[in-house]
């Protein structure tokens, strides 16, 4: 998306591709009502509202009957006249109106993202802005949707603006006696920059110190399970997933792979890992089986550990490890005479029968908002921003009162332009290039 010009005007299929109902375009751009012309549309609209219109192809055939609404620069999403048509969803129109925009003067197909690319270099969304869009349109779960809200309002944006801030008044001030030499600077103003800095660095770590929780709910929880072979990991997989997501046999060492089945649990996006079954491996292909679902479980956000009731070797094994952070879990509850005592707590199922299955999800649930929601709403959501304010917080560190005062302002501007980079209020390519390219096409 290097160099893209913003003086042409964009077009895009805002809407879904494929076979629907309604479909909806978008034009941006001062050739935008041009555009409406060339489709037959002669006659000018009136801005935002509603407007039914018969459009034509270039040979004057017609194409389809369609609203069409008129957003005049710059009240638009874009900040330029924008025009949006809301044709019938089919194949056919789609095809023939991208047709007809495409042979329309000064019109070009839109890349990935520039519309909203145009809203950021309009000032009509900030970069984390832009991002909270992206992630609304992505979401799938109540968490992520009420993360890409807040973030997409500018609440993420005003608290790191507010950094920001904090670090450029002093440094405004520190640089007025740069043009001034021969005046000292008075204590007062030395003794809020130090104040000033303190704060900041005890801001950035709390931060940081977030347990990832913005990534997380973005990209969604791993919970593993792990446990010996025939334990039941493959059927309470298919259960959790309601549907048949792994084979199960009776055959010790089915599974040699991970498998992998997204779901929500408690509203957050959750990745459920089957791994393979954890004995003396019987071949090559069984024993990096084990090598990954054992690395896999170390990367985990919660480990599921799975035993049959009766397996007392396993359960003796484990009540002689460490502690270890997860659920254990017994499996076969309906084979068992009685439930057994041990020295750890445990759950009872029955994945034959779905016995303390839901006492199950509910203590994954308590897991879950356990991990998730005893922190404030995260500010960092990306791993663009953790490493913004990483640096941000490694330059801060670097602040030596006593150093020469253009040291210090230096050190200080770094910081702020760390901070920025979340927001956008630096001018850095590569940044905008790294947001927007990850967006649809019409958006």
């Amino acid at each position: 998306m290097d160099n893209l010009s913003t003086a042409s005007t964009i077009y895009a299929l805002a809407s879904a591709p494929g076979k629907a109902g309604v479909a909806v375009f978008r034009i941006s751009g001062a050739a935008a009502q041009g555009a409406l012309a060339h489709l037959g549309v002669t006659k000018p609209l009136l801005p935002r509202i509603a407007t039914l219109v018969h459009l034509k192809t270039p040979q004057g055939a017609v194409l389809d009957q369609a609203l069409a609404l008129f957003f005049p620069a710059p009240y638009s999403f874009t900040g330029e006249d924008v025009v949006e048509l809301h044709t019938h969803g089919s194949r056919a129109v789609t095809k023939l109106l991208l047709e007809a925009l495409q042979a329309a003067p000064g019109c070009r197909l839109a890349e990935a993202g520039e519309f909203a690319r145009r809203a950021f270099l309009a000032g009509k969304l900030d970069l984390a802005q832009a991002e909270g869009l992206a992630d609304l349109i992505d979401a799938e779960t109540r968490a992520q949707h009420a993360q890409a809200v807040r973030q997409l309002g500018g609440a993420n944006s005003e608290q790191v603006e507010a950094l920001r801030q904090s670090i450029l008044e002093p440094l405004a001030l520190l640089e007025a006696y740069i043009d001034f030499p021969d005046e000292e600077i008075p204590e007062s103003v030395l003794t809020q920059m130090r104040t000033r800095v303190a704060s900041l660095t005890e801001q950035l770590t709390r931060l940081l110190d977030d347990g990832s929780i913005g990534e997380k709910t973005r990209e969604g929880l791993d919970i593993v399970i792990l446990g010996p072979p025939n334990a039941g990991k493959s059927s309470l997989l298919n259960i959790l997933a309601k549907r048949e997501a792994a084979i199960v046999s009776p055959e010790a060492g089915t599974t040699r792979d991970l498998i992998e089945v997204p779901m929500e649990i408690a509203g957050y996006a959750v990745t459920m890992v089957d791994t393979a079954g954890l004995r003396e491996a019987g071949g090559a292909v069984e024993a990096e089986g084990i090598r990954r679902a054992r690395t896999r479980a170390a990367q985990a956000d919660l480990t599921l550990y799975l035993y049959d009731v009766s397996d007392t070797a396993a359960l003796r094994d484990h009540a002689a490890q460490a502690p270890t952070p997860g659920l254990v879990v017994l499996n076969k509850s309906d084979l068992a005479k009685a439930a057994p005592t041990l020295p750890f707590p445990y759950l009872l199922i029955s994945a034959a029968t779905g016995e303390g299955i839901t006492a199950l999800i509910d203590a994954l649930t308590e897991q879950i908002i356990a991990r998730m929601e005893h922190h404030t709403p995260p500010v960092i959501t990306r791993h663009r921003h953790r490493e913004a304010l990483a640096d941000a917080l490694a330059t801060i560190r670097r602040f030596d009162p006593h150093a020469p005062l253009e040291l210090i302002c230096e050190e200080l501007r770094l910081t702020a332009r760390a901070i920025g980079k979340i927001t956008g209020k630096i001018a850095v390519d590569d940044v905008l290039d790294l947001v927007f390219s990850r967006f649809c096409i019409g958006k």
